[in-house]
Parts: structure tokens; sequence; C-alpha cells
């Protein structure tokens, strides 16, 4: 099982986007494959509040599109969302007693490794190289993702 990164999200429905079409092909792969494969609701909503910004997008979504968007994928069976459980306190301690610099905007990446972390999800597709911050998470290319998920 991997996480999927808002950024592969916002990328994928963005046909302005330089990685627009690895992207959407990457997410179709995903979907479509027999690998779980994850998110986290603060993942969806900052995917809707970018995908939705017009100092963002050249071309915002409404909110009906950009959730248009995401929601096929999210019934999908082989798509689990993570919630944070009873032991995300503990294991937040423990993640930022080894993670170093650890303030500002990495801390919403931070909180996704947590999550993934609780989880036992080890593996993240996402362009962030912020990631690497925290020992406990490998980052999985794009190509890396795609020759790993056959599709149904």
């Amino acid at each position: 099982m991997f996480l999927v990164d808002t950024n592969i999200l916002l990328h994928a429905v963005n046909s302005d986007s330089p990685s627009h079409e690895a992207d959407r092909t990457s997410l179709e792969s995903f979907i479509n494959g027999p690998e779980q494969w994850c998110l986290t609701w603060g993942i969806i909503y900052e995917f809707l509040r970018v995908a939705t910004h017009p100092r963002v997008f050249r071309k915002p979504l409404t909110l009906q599109e950009a959730y248009g968007f995401i929601a096929p994928a999210l019934q999908e069976e082989n798509c689990v969302i993570l919630p944070e459980t009873g032991e995300h306190q503990n294991i937040l301690e423990q993640s930022r007693n080894e993670t170093h610099r650890l303030c500002g905007n990495l801390l919403h990446d931070f909180h996704i490794a947590v999550i993934m972390r609780e989880h036992g999800v080890e593996e993240i597709v996402t362009r962030d190289q912020d990631f690497k911050a925290f020992p406990w998470v490998r980052i999985r290319g794009i190509e890396q993702a795609n020759s790993r998920n056959v599709t149904r």
C-alpha cells in the first residue's frame, strides 16, 4: 500500500501543468490497478482548496468540479482513506523526536507522514521532496509507481 500526495492529484487535474499527462496517467493506473493506495482527508481537503483557488490555477475549478474529479476514486475498493487513530499522539511524539527542523509548512507534510506511520504505510507517491525529512517515509517516483500498477 502507498499514499498519493496532493500534488499528484493537482497535476492530474490541471491541464496547464507540465506534469499533467504523467500524473493523470499515474492516477488512472492507481485507480484501475490491483494495489491498495491511500489518501487522507487532509489531502482531499487540500486538493479541493488548491484546485478551486483563483490565485493558484489559471482556470480554477468550481468546488463541484474539483469534488467530481476526486469522488470517483474514493468509491474504488482499492482506495483507502487513512484516519488518525487513538495512537496518533504517541506516534506524533515519537516522530517529532526523529525529525529535525520541524516548523512552518513542513508541519502539513509531517501530519501526513505521522498518519502513514500509524497505518504502516511506508511509501508516498509525490513530487514533494520535503518528505525526505521523515526517515520512516520512502518516496516512490511516478515511473516506479506506474511500473508496479498493472491494470485489473
